[in-house]
């Protein structure tokens, strides 16, 4: 799917085209003649490998021919300071508020007038790695920020001939490209945790005083997002991946969940290669809903590295590091010091080459989605089988925030919190993601829920939810009733047995509660059809 990245003079017309004050602002700079062009990776890796606070380490890249760099490239760190994960309350989303715009609009036009005196680096890259979704993105960032063009780069698909091809033949949707500006050194007290000011409906982010790369990454992705979600796919934010069975038919699997659930544990997850498997990705896909392939938005991985110790194997496939530490080992090599010692959230993109078997797009049609939960009121697996009940339990996702969120000093990681399909960075009607999924469960994809947190204050440990797992996709899941809840079962777990009614009901009456309060109180924007709705207070008072 290619966008548009240029327009002919008739269609540059306000309320055409997607040009907006905010896309207006925004890309006007990207023409000055105080821009430089970065146009490879291996560009990319110079200027950032020279860069003031860049950390060498001695560890070689893997392979780096294969994905645009030179033999002999360094792995680097870089660090951003204090701020070591995403900052929620900088997000604001254009026509909400027409005052808040309109404000917004301003301070955005300043940061970029405040640019004039800076050198500009300007990227490129793709965003979807298949020829039926494919978008253009472009980045402009100040010199000094050179870690964060090339850590874009790195995550994304940069532009090589093999790219320009794809792209030139991919297919072709009224969608602009995206575009991104970024200061990361902006300062304004007004906005003391800086701005991500979105507008999807055009394709465009602002980042204002913003260091942490993933601020970049998920911002670039939440645009993309967007995108599919106009154009006929369900936006996802987890892991896919397809198991070949002997004698079976394939079994595709997806989970949701936010960063530090276990859907990139579960994605990555080799089943003591009893399988043939091939992974999709572990964090960003989209289904297309009528036909029901998935494609991959990203060819990296962005992986924390709190469970890397230095010798671990999987650091064989390190491209970059981000907030974690540096030391020097016995043999005089620079190495980083990882497990989150430093701080929390450390993180690394790793290669494609990490999977062994991994693809950009899988033709399966997709056979279970797994809502990843922390909500200690179910067995470790529970099957749904009302297709309303499955799309509402994904849009009231009960888990629990990480310290990939830059959250208040003092915030409580234990407090369980909604997070509709597991995806923070939805800008669009919530409803569209319930019908896209409602859909998806009518057509026959399966629906489950993976407790990755504790049952009744009991830990639930990764070995069992594989061995579940496993079950399913061998087809030997024994599902039994959760206790008379209509169309809830569960697979019976030595030690995770279900407590005596009375205490289970009170829970379920409670996490159930919670959702519907999380239903009411939904804005006009995101409000969910009162049909749907109906059938949850249905079940609820069924309880």
């Amino acid at each position: 799917m290619s966008t548009r990245g240029r327009t002919n003079l008739d269609g540059i017309r306000k309320g055409k085209n997607q040009f907006s004050r905010l896309r207006t602002i925004v890309e006007t700079p990207f023409y000055g003649n105080n821009v430089k062009k970065i146009n490879t990776l291996k560009e990319a890796y110079e200027i950032a490998k020279n860069s003031p606070g860049a950390i060498i380490t001695s560890r070689e890249i893997f392979e780096p021919e294969k994905i645009g760099l030179e033999k002999g490239s360094k792995v680097i760190i870089f660090n951003d300071g204090a701020t070591t994960g995403r900052t929620a309350s900088a997000r604001y989303i254009s026509n909400n508020n027409d005052n808040e715009d309109d404000a917004l609009n301003k301070v955005v036009m300043d940061a970029v007038y405040d640019t004039r005196f800076k050198k500009m680096l300007y990227a490129e890259s793709v965003v979807g790695l298949d020829k039926d979704f494919c978008v253009k993105a472009h980045l402009l960032i100040p010199e000094g920020e050179e870690n964060i063009l090339y850590n874009w780069l790195l995550n994304f698909q940069p532009i090589n001939n093999e790219i320009k091809e794809m792209y030139k033949n991919s297919k072709k949707y009224d969608e602009a490209d995206i575009i991104v500006f970024s200061d990361p050194q902006w300062k304004n007290e007004n906005y003391p945790n800086g701005i991500a000011y979105f507008d999807s409906q055009n394709n465009t982010l602002a980042l204002l005083g913003l260091k942490y790369f993933g601020e970049h990454k998920k911002g670039t992705l939440t645009l993309a997002w967007s995108i599919a979600n106009r154009n006929g796919f369900a936006s996802c934010h987890g892991g896919i991946k397809t198991f070949y069975r002997e004698d079976k038919n394939p079994f595709t699997l997806s989970v949701f969940g936010l960063s530090g659930s276990g859907k990139s544990t579960i994605t990555h997850h080799k089943h003591e290669d009893k399988y043939d498997i091939k992974i999709l990705h572990d964090d960003a896909f989209i289904i297309n809903s009528k036909d029901k392939y998935s494609i991959a938005l990203e060819p990296s991985y962005f992986d924390k590295t709190q469970n890397y110790p230095p010798n671990s194997p999987d650091n064989k496939f390190l491209l970059s590091m981000q907030n974690v530490g540096a030391t020097m080992d016995e043999d005089g090599n620079i190495v980083a010091v990882t497990e989150d010692i430093r701080n929390g959230n450390g993180r690394a993109i790793k290669s494609k080459l990490w999977s062994k078997n991994r693809v950009n797009r899988l033709d399966d049609k997709i056979d279970a989605i797994c809502w990843i939960m922390k909500d200690p009121v179910f067995p470790p697996l529970v099957k749904i089988e009302n297709p309303i009940m499955a799309a509402l339990l994904g849009a009231s996702l009960i888990t629990k925030r990480s310290s990939a969120e830059n959250l208040k000093k003092g915030y409580d990681f234990t407090k369980l919190v909604v997070e509709p399909y597991a995806n923070p960075f939805r800008t669009y009607p919530l409803a569209d993601d319930f019908n896209k999924f409602l859909e998806l469960f009518k057509d026959g994809v399966d629906c489950y829920i993976i407790n990755s947190g504790d049952y009744f204050g009991k830990d639930i440990p990764k070995e069992i939810t594989f061995s579940l797992l496993e079950k399913v996709i061998d087809d030997n899941a024994e599902f039994k009733d959760l206790f008379e809840i209509k169309d809830f079962s569960y697979l019976e777990v030595e030690g995770y047995e279900l407590p005596v009614y009375d205490l289970y009901r009170e829970k379920l009456e409670k996490s159930f509660r919670t959702r519907l309060e999380f239903f009411d109180n939904l804005s006009e924007f995101d409000e969910l059809p009162e049909y749907a709705l109906e059938e949850f207070r249905d079940y609820f008072y069924r309880i």
